[in-house]
């Protein structure tokens, strides 16, 4: 369920009320004076199932209302939870701009992002080194990969080739960083003798993420449909360790090849993440578009 707050002038009050009445999936509204302000306005509060928010939005902007009039957030149902699951429209409906919104949001080497990513390549590249898959596996959790994939997935369907591409920029940056990160971690245990006597990285448990078969295409092409479905919940989180498992690993071991000897090894690793990548957002933008088509077919809004 989406709630929208919005602070309306007087004088279109009266046609903004009438605009989410007429609005089937818009439900209890509630029509208030503003206080606040020194100009008479109005603010308005409604329940609003994520099926229409698209069509609501593009509603509010054609009565010329920006975007710093309005807000609209995502609200928990408690209950009753028979009514909002199956209902008409459903609570868990396809909400576009809700999907927007987030790639926006996650489209940008933010701060956080760059740390998150560069605690996991320290990890993976200590996997690596190690043959340790238990540190592989945390690195994947820690990992926010996620995110950008999805973001560049969304901006593909929706033709915003400007986020499309600050995206996969910042998903491009994201595996750099564990690359040089994991190089030069492993250059620095090689150059302090702390690496394991006789170290080779192609010896290591983990040498298969340098080599491609009809696995990798299956395992990536699978990871994606896994990730846009949980990008548009909450369930990103736990996802995103089993969607990391076609990138981070990868990462760690073409930089622990050029870092820690065997630049030989390199160009297997490189191939394989590359194929990851590519099938990932093939995979995550073939799922968005089936998820926009199939609305289109039924005659729903998107």
């Amino acid at each position: 369920m989406l709630r929208l707050r919005s602070s309306v002038a007087h004088h279109r009050a009266e046609e903004f009320g009438t605009l989410l009445r007429d609005l089937e999936g818009v439900r209890r509204i509630v029509r208030q004076a503003e206080t606040e302000t020194s100009e008479e306005s109005y603010v308005f509060v409604a329940d609003v199932e994520p099926a229409v928010a698209d069509r609501l939005i593009d509603e509010i902007h054609a009565l010329g209302l920006g975007v710093e009039d309005y807000v609209l957030s995502k609200v928990d149902v408690i209950a009753p939870q028979h009514r909002h699951q199956h209902g008409d429209f459903g609570s868990d409906g396809f909400a576009w701009i809700e999907v927007i919104g987030q790639a926006r949001a996650n489209s940008r080497p933010l701060a956080r992002y760059l740390a998150l990513i560069n605690v996991a390549a320290v990890i993976a590249a200590l996997g690596v080194i190690t043959s340790s898959s238990i540190l592989i596996v945390g690195a994947m959790a820690v990992s926010p990969d996620l995110l950008p994939i999805c973001a560049t997935a969304v901006g593909i369907v929706s033709r915003r080739y400007g986020l499309a591409q600050r995206a996969f920029t910042t998903l491009v940056l994201g595996l750099g960083l564990v690359v040089v990160t994991a190089m030069v971690l492993s250059a620095l245990l090689n150059w302090a003798g702390l690496l394991p006597d006789g170290f080779a990285v192609e010896q290591s448990s983990l040498s298969t993420l340098a080599h491609t078969d009809y696995s990798t295409v299956l395992i990536a092409l699978a990871a994606g449909v896994a990730a846009m479905l949980s990008f548009e919940t909450r369930a990103s989180a736990a996802v995103g360790v089993a969607i990391s498992v076609t990138t981070i690993p990868a990462s760690a071991y073409l930089g622990v090849a050029l870092g820690g000897g065997g630049i030989e090894h390199a160009l297997g690793a490189a191939v394989v993440l590359a194929i990851n990548v590519s099938l990932l957002i093939v995979s995550a933008t073939l799922t968005l578009a089936v998820q926009r088509w199939l609305p289109n077919r039924s005659g729903a809004p998107i």
